[in-house]
């Protein structure tokens, strides 16, 4: 089941709000537990605790919906309603998605107005890296689904699905220079928290508390950075459990 996801965000122009605009955000979402919980984007559902508004498909009811867990990182949320009997999505398996494969793109493009459209078309690669540019800071989404299937603003937190109607990635970005490059984040990140969430009703994080990236993100920082193993530290964050550890971190390691 494919759900219509707003928000409305509120950004800030001074420091009393005084001149602050509102604007309303719109995507999709997927059901993956039939008791309520609902996987989109993170930045279609905003941070952990936030409250957004969801439509049904053939009900006059608006359901509000919390965030039970989110990371912007991976761009992925889970969102909860209080509802039962909703008809879960399957989900398959995107370790075995090959390049050619067809693919069907299901959202709600610029709105409700055009809400479920289908569009389709092929897996065009796998394990893409992009490099996001929000507000003048820069960052990484990694081991992507590259596909030709028409996705515009709307679609976000909508599935990817194959052949046999399974859904194999979440659709969260496109290339807006280029025509027919969009992206979707594989399903089998996600589906150990999805099941942890469905059993325990939470999903908790661990972290060692450090900012690092591997040798396929490095290359676009900088092309004399190399390394065979292991990972580039960035930073580490005093209050992490690396910190104090012995663990350092590298400024540079050029090539010989």
């Amino acid at each position: 089941m494919l759900f219509g996801i707003s928000k409305i965000v509120t950004n800030d122009t001074g420091i009393f709000n005084f001149n602050s605009e509102k604007t309303l955000h719109l995507g999709s979402g997927i059901v993956v537990s039939s008791d309520g919980y609902i996987l989109t984007n993170q930045h279609v559902s905003g941070n952990k605790y936030s409250k957004c508004y969801i439509n049904i498909e053939g009900e006059e009811k608006e359901y509000q919906g919390t965030v039970i867990w989110a990371d912007s990182d991976l761009d992925l949320a889970i969102i909860k309603i209080e509802k039962i009997g909703l008809n879960e999505c399957t989900l398959g398996d995107s370790d075995k998605i090959k390049i050619g494969n067809p693919v069907y793109a299901i959202g709600n493009p610029i709105g409700l107005e055009f809400e479920r459209t289908v569009t389709s078309g092929i897996i065009s690669a796998v394990n893409r890296t992009i490099k996001l540019n929000e507000n003048e800071e820069y960052s990484y989404m990694e081991d992507l689904i590259q596909t030709d299937a028409s996705i515009n603003s709307g679609n976000s937190g909508g599935p990817l699905i194959n052949e046999k109607g399974e859904v194999i990635g979440i659709n969260t970005v496109k290339i807006e220079e280029a025509e027919s490059i969009g992206f979707a984040i594989p399903i089998n990140i996600v589906k150990p928290i999805i099941d942890r969430i469905k059993e325990d009703g939470n999903f908790i994080e661990g972290s060692i508390g450090i900012y690092a990236y591997d040798k396929e993100v490095i290359q676009y920082l900088d092309e004399n950075l190399d390394f065979d193993t292991g990972i580039y530290v960035v930073s580490i964050n005093k209050t992490g459990a690396a910190y104090g550890k012995g663990l350092m971190v590298r400024r540079y390691n050029y090539k010989n």
